[in-house]
């Protein structure tokens, strides 16, 4: 059996389809589910590996990005969530993704640390393709200090924290996943390689657990050289680094798949 992905859906998504192809390509299936329907039936977790949040503009991010759906998610649907997870579930969030599980808690995950995710520094919507440096929190996805290019493209996406001196806390829980980094594969804080003035340079988190992740930037945009702005050309990979990324979160359970008959 393929690695399962229940996959949210919710007035004002819009990176859907390209999510659920990431998934997909990687080895996975996928069913879609909307978010009135999974909280009419939150049992549909029982049956998932992967709980997956798209990017988009939820509700219009009316009142904050993400900030509605999280307050949805987390009433009626909270004790189900974190029973998937406590089973062994990895959840997982890109762009809008992320800002919903930051504003949920579920991201850093620390007690006592309150993150957010706000207004870019340039005080508009940046849309540009970055790099990203995997930190050692994400070396089981990933290999560390590897490069992930994809696409940012948000107007709140800058990591905050309510105590700045809390970054140390993070550093030591392990929950810093990626790093924006320019094109020597240093990370950075520098416009525009980091678009939004994040707090050193983050641009993705990881639970304790390793089994909830969220980032800004869209790893789904990036699966062929054909999608990279220099068709594969060197300077932003070859065109295989999306990809991986999604088979390394799906690896628990495409481990689970039986071998097809010799």
């Amino acid at each position: 059996m393929k690695p399962r992905v229940l996959q949210l859906f919710a007035a004002g998504m819009n990176c859907d389809r390209e999510l659920r192809f990431a998934w997909e390509s990687a080895g996975a299936t996928v069913q879609d589910v909307h978010i009135h329907a999974l909280i009419n039936s939150p049992e549909l977790l029982q049956n998932a590996d992967v709980f997956s949040i798209p990017g988009g503009f939820t509700y219009g991010d009316d009142l904050g990005a993400g900030r509605i759906l999280a307050l949805e998610i987390l009433t009626h649907l909270g004790a189900a969530l974190e029973r998937f997870h406590k089973s062994g579930g990895t959840i997982f969030g890109p762009c809008n993704g992320f800002q919903v599980l930051v504003k949920m808690g579920l991201l850093p995950g620390i007690p006592g640390v309150r993150a957010s995710l706000t207004w870019n520094q340039t005080h508009r919507f940046e849309c540009r393709w970055t790099r990203l440096i995997l930190e050692k929190p994400l070396g089981h996805v990933l290999p560390v200090g590897s490069l992930l290019p994809a696409p940012s493209a948000h107007a709140e996406g800058q990591f905050v924290l309510e105590n700045p001196e809390d970054l140390k806390v993070l550093e030591e829980a392990g929950v810093i996943a990626l790093r924006y980094a320019n094109a020597q594969g240093q990370a950075t804080t520098a416009y525009p390689d980091c678009p939004n003035g994040s707090l050193d340079g983050i641009a993705g988190l990881v639970s304790p657990s390793g089994r909830i992740v969220g980032l800004m930037p869209h790893p789904e945009r990036n699966l062929s050289a054909d999608h990279l702005p220099d068709r594969g050309a060197g300077d932003w990979g070859d065109g295989t680094e999306g990809i991986a990324f999604f088979r390394g979160l799906l690896a628990p359970y495409l481990a689970q798949t039986p071998a097809p008959p010799a």
